[in-house]
């Protein structure tokens, strides 16, 4: 029995000496699986801000898009007044900014005006357009008169996809779609990738007309901007892109960087470019 007794405890320190070897060779394993899997995710040193790695650096435009909540009863003045002031702004060569186009928003939020503003020049342009502004009386006026007539407004800072068309001027009628998409932060360059091989299944109707990403405002906020003749080519165009090898690919692959997405459908005012 005694020597029974022995046997087994020899048995249970052979075990347990095995358990503990096993434990520390997987702990060692495993901190240095960890640290090579820092050392493998170092920086790249050819990598820049999304900014310049998406964007046309060859152009230096720089957007701004403006949401303008109206009170109900004044839309109507509100354009009016809207519409003299940026004729007045394109007649003077002094101020280098033009408004792209101007809608109002028919499916959405209501009583809702986006205006679209380039600055040829970028962040200078952008700063010389604003100091001449302040000290212009009378478009400190139209402000303080247009200001009576909004219940809230909001803008960001754009630069624009490299792989999309420059907004340009068209004839209408036509209808236009603001697709707005928040990604999850850090999925940018991703987002850029996909697009970019995407963008050629929304070419053949001349459908696409800008895309931008966030600057300054919120960020990580990427807005598609689409034309069609009416809702009904709308839905036809869109059908039409699922019949294409790789479309749907596309969404699968976009589809989990989003946050939350936004579709507008928009009517152009008699004053915008974009018709």
């Amino acid at each position: 029995m005694a020597t029974s007794a022995s046997s087994l405890r020899s048995k249970r320190r052979t075990l347990l000496s095995f358990c503990v070897a096993s434990v520390r060779q997987v702990s060692r394993s495993f901190s240095q699986g960890w640290f090579r899997s820092l050392s493998a995710h170092k920086a790249d040193a050819r990598k820049d801000a999304h900014s310049n790695l998406l964007s046309k650096r060859e152009t230096s435009n720089l957007y701004k898009i403006q949401f303008h909540n109206v009170k109900p009863e004044c839309l109507e003045a509100y354009n009016s007044l809207e519409a003299e002031v940026q004729k007045r702004l394109h007649l003077d060569q002094n101020f280098p900014c033009e408004v792209v186009g101007s809608w109002n928003t028919w499916y959405g939020e209501q009583d809702q005006a986006v205006h679209l503003w380039r600055y040829r020049g970028g962040y200078p342009a952008l700063m010389e357009c604003l100091n001449k502004l302040k000290a212009n009386k009378e478009y400190l006026d139209f402000r303080k008169e247009r200001a009576k007539m909004l219940n809230s407004r909001r803008n960001q800072l754009l630069l624009e996809f490299s792989f999309w068309n420059e907004p340009l001027p068209r004839p209408g009628p036509n209808i236009y779609e603001l697709r707005t998409y928040q990604l999850k932060p850090g999925t940018m360059i991703e987002w850029g990738n996909h697009w970019a091989r995407a963008i050629r299944h929304r070419q053949e109707n001349n459908e696409a007309v800008g895309g931008f990403f966030s600057q300054i405002g919120d960020l990580y906020v990427v807005h598609h901007l689409w034309a069609y003749e009416d809702l009904q080519s709308r839905e036809e165009t869109r059908n039409a892109a699922w019949l294409k090898e790789g479309w749907d690919a596309n969404v699968q692959y976009t589809v989990p960087l989003i946050r939350s997405m936004e579709s507008r459908i928009m009517i152009p005012t008699c004053s915008s470019p974009l018709q």
